[in-house]
């Protein structure tokens, strides 16, 4: 494990900001606060991905009857969100400190220009020393609109690490890290303290862990993991609520469970083709394609392509998959789907005349393409 981090994605789940309860625990909230004034003093860079803005609101209309429809929870979102900002707002002053707000959706990172226009400002935030609080635009996004929705802050904390550059992304429960089994139930559990790849029996093992509170819970958290450690960021899953867990995190101690990155730092266009938020189809190969990718570093030629999925034109970004289905990697498509529904299984210097045009060998360049 590092030494130490200098840029830091510090996620607050709801479940640790709560302490479980149905209202904000400002004790907790005081607490993370005073440990971001110190390692901004240390001159290290903190973006906080914060949840807990339902509960505030919730906490806030205590006298309105509760209602169970999405409309009414993000009623909520738009009350608490103020409420949360207010307290942040509050408990930073006392140590000198600015604070900003970013709402995001999926729709705002989906493109180049919004992807950059998000990191522009995040990072001209940290550049004046402002800590800004980042969350899911709940009052716009809901899971009902085209799956325009994160789902959770562990995703969006994992997609703001990568837009970042961040050296860490620490997400912060009320859990000690990875277990072998839910220890809120099994006394027997143990944590494990390293992973090095997330593979189907981490999987498993998350799926088991359940949350108490929150949308996320433990699958969430590996999913977020999986994303941040593929575009070189490392991650922790840690208790929120350990003395001075922030400040011992970014020392480099090992405290909770360590994901580290997968890769060198990618440049920021492969990271943003890698989130998959601008990814238009798929693209399914067999399994020759899958080794020549992977472990050869060569190009999809249209030979090893076996179907494709969703309707997305040149130029577009898609998904790879190998035959079981999974996501191996992405890359800027040089055909349509339309076109690869033709040249699909078939060799190169056939897309000519199948075509009656050629826009070159490959299906995808191995320079426009990003392999995990």
């Amino acid at each position: 494990m590092p030494m130490a981090y200098r840029r830091i994605v510090a996620k607050f789940g709801t479940s640790l900001l709560t302490s479980s309860t149905d209202h904000l625990d400002l004790h907790v909230m005081s607490s993370l606060v005073e440990q971001i004034a110190r390692l901004y003093r240390q001159g290290k860079e903190v973006v906080i991905i914060s949840s807990g803005a339902i509960a505030s609101g919730r906490q806030k209309l205590k006298a309105v009857p509760e209602r169970k429809n999405i409309p009414f929870k993000q009623v909520l979102a738009s009350v608490g969100q103020s409420h949360l900002m207010y307290t942040y707002e509050q408990l930073f002053s006392k140590h000198d400190i600015t604070v900003a707000q970013a709402l995001l959706t999926k729709e705002d990172l989906r493109d180049r220009s919004g992807y950059l226009n998000a990191r522009n400002t995040l990072l001209a935030l940290i550049e004046l020393g402002i800590i800004c609080v980042v969350n899911e635009n709940d009052v716009v996004a809901i899971d009902e609109i085209e799956g325009l929705k994160f789902g959770d802050n562990d995703n969006l904390s994992a997609m703001v690490a990568n837009l970042i550059d961040a050296d860490l992304l620490a997400l912060l429960t009320d859990i000690g890290g990875l277990y072998t089994a839910d220890p809120h139930y099994n006394p027997q559990a143990q944590l494990i303290r390293r992973v090095d790849k997330i593979d189907a029996e981490i999987e498993h093992i998350a799926s088991d862990t359940a949350s108490r509170q929150g949308i996320g819970g433990m699958t969430a958290k590996i999913e977020a993991a999986r994303l941040a450690t593929s575009s070189g960021v490392n991650v922790v899953i840690a208790d929120g609520r350990e003395p001075d867990i922030l400040v011992r995190i970014s020392e480099g101690e090992d405290i909770g469970t360590f994901f580290p990155a997968q890769v060198n730092k990618m440049e920021s266009k492969k990271r943003w083709m890698l989130s998959g938020l601008a990814s238009k189809g798929n693209v399914t190969v067999d399994k020759g394609a899958a080794v020549a990718l992977k472990k050869h570093n060569k190009s999809l030629l249209p030979a090893g392509v076996l179907k494709t999925e969703g309707e997305f034109h040149r130029g577009d970004i898609v998904d790879i998959l190998d035959e079981r289905g999974k996501r191996i990697g992405c890359g800027i498509a040089n055909y349509s789907s339309s076109d690869l529904a033709t040249i699909a299984g078939k060799h190169s210097d056939k897309i000519g005349s199948l075509l009656g045009y050629d826009y070159g060998d490959e299906v995808i360049h191995r320079n426009n393409m990003v392999i995990i």
